[in-house]
């Protein structure tokens, strides 16, 4: 018959916060690998902090957290998602502009608040140039499969800003019979520049359209 002092105590042990917070991190983390989310890549370096400070934790106190081998999946794990994540954007930037293209960033095109919705000077420097830059569809350009849309810099823009000034838009067309799905993701577009010396509307937009672009490429 057992005594009560060979019973052996099992302590109750707390898994280190830090810990889990680690791992959770790394899942809001994950989806940074595609480009739309990539700025959550920043999640990673606060999950390699909350594992470090969750693994001393499990050394210092080991009586009352547990948790080690979570905490270093955590650091492991975000370390490896940052640095793969970064490459992996890196290499997209640097190939993704097609052979015979021109970069241009979109702000380029805008004016800044305060200052009058006019075409800027690089605009008329690129006017007929092949350029590839980036955007989002405007939801009034339609549903479904466009030919042609208008084309914002941001979501703000997009979809909580209102009607977006005349600097901020452009007309684009998809030339070649092709077509592209209306949605809220970023569009990658390669085509011909087009300033507009007599700035024209279109229905659903109250301001004016200076830029174009005849699209040879959208992704």
């Amino acid at each position: 018959m057992s005594s009560s002092s060979d019973v052996v105590e099992f302590p109750y042990r707390a898994v280190s916060r830090a810990a889990i917070a680690s791992v959770v991190f790394f899942v809001l983390a994950f989806p940074g690998l595609i480009p739309t989310f990539s700025p959550l890549l920043i999640l990673t370096a606060v999950g390699i902090a909350a594992g470090i400070v969750g693994f001393r934790a499990t050394k210092q106190f080991p009586d009352e957290y547990s948790g080690g081998a979570l905490a270093k999946f955590g650091v492991i794990g975000n370390a490896l998602l940052m640095v793969g994540g970064i490459g992996l954007h890196t290499y997209i930037y640097m190939t993704e502009v097609p052979d015979g293209y021109t970069r241009i960033p979109f702000h380029e095109l805008q004016q800044p608040e305060g200052m009058p919705d006019i075409p800027t000077r690089f605009a008329y420097d690129i006017d007929g140039d092949k350029v590839f830059l980036k955007g989002y569809i405007h939801p009034a350009s339609g549903s479904g499969a466009l030919r042609q849309f208008i084309l914002v810099p941001d979501l703000g823009t997009c979809c909580f800003g209102g009607q977006p000034k005349s600097s901020d838009m452009i007309e684009v067309t998809v030339t070649n019979g092709k077509n592209v799905k209306a949605g809220l993701t970023k569009r990658k577009l390669a085509g011909k520049f087009q300033l507009n010396r007599s700035p024209q509307k279109l229905t659903d937009f109250d301001n004016n359209i200076f830029y174009r672009i005849k699209a040879d490429q959208v992704r």
